[in-house]
């Protein structure tokens, strides 16, 4: 019988690649997230099944629990993003709108993978793998007032807390923190624009932007038995940007 996987934000980008390459070692792949219509487009190209539903909503977590797998081996906790983006920052003095900014960092990049990974923990099997998804921002800041960092950055923390609850299953417990990784949403439509991807790519070892496949190999490797010793660990995944300690 196959292990099976779960990958919240299953649509695009990251989560995409980790969805396709745990298929292509034999997992039989769950994809989630808000948007129905990508998710099944997604699912469907891929060959997983899809099932969506928000990850921060708890409702909407409970009434998916039905449709997603008894058994959990492996579960990704890729849903998230940077709020900012996609909304003007706060006028000063407006506290009212920067603590909505912040509970929706919040809720978005720590919130969702604790409700997802609490709900589906009864489901976890024995040696079972929960990795999320951090950023190079949880280590040295995002700017833009610092939310966002400042979510990540909780989820790593989370992660180390999490790894001793569960380790007496033997289910390891590991965040990937990508640095820029071309070919997501998460920079925009375009991507970053010309002299700032030179900036990112400058600050770079390798003198290469990062890629979905990056990060989907090493949730690959950290899913895969031979990665069974290794637990509440960040993992940088930036090209030397960030020098994880």
């Amino acid at each position: 019988m196959p292990r099976t996987a779960i990958v919240t934000g299953g649509g695009t980008g990251i989560g995409r690649a980790v969805a396709r390459r745990l298929a292509a070692d034999g997992l039989d792949v769950v994809i989630t997230g808000r948007r129905k219509q990508v998710l099944e487009q997604t699912a469907e190209e891929l060959g997983v099944r899809a099932v969506a539903f928000d990850a921060s909503d708890v409702a909407a977590i409970e009434a998916a629990l039905p449709a997603l797998p008894g058994q959990v081996d492996v579960l990704v906790n890729n849903a998230g993003g940077n709020i900012a983006r996609h909304r003007p920052a706060p006028a000063e003095g407006d506290l009212a709108g920067l603590r909505d900014l912040w509970a929706a960092q919040l809720e978005s990049n720590l919130i969702s993978a604790v409700l997802t990974t609490s709900a589906l923990t009864p489901r976890l099997a024995v040696g079972g793998r929960v990795i999320s998804i951090g950023s190079i921002a949880g280590a040295r800041g995002s700017g833009g007032g610092g939310a966002y960092g400042a979510a990540k950055a909780a989820l790593h923390t989370w992660t180390g807390d999490l790894a001793f609850e569960l380790g007496g299953r033997g289910v390891t417990v590991n965040a990937i923190a990508p640095g820029y990784i071309e070919d997501t949403e998460f920079f925009g439509a375009g991507g970053p624009g010309t002299e700032r991807r030179t900036w990112l790519i400058d600050q770079t070892a390798n003198g290469r932007p990062g890629r979905p496949e990056d990060v989907a190999d090493t949730v690959a490797f950290l899913a895969s038995p031979e990665a069974g010793n290794i637990t509440a660990q960040v993992i940088h995944v930036n090209g030397g940007a960030f020098r994880g300690r």
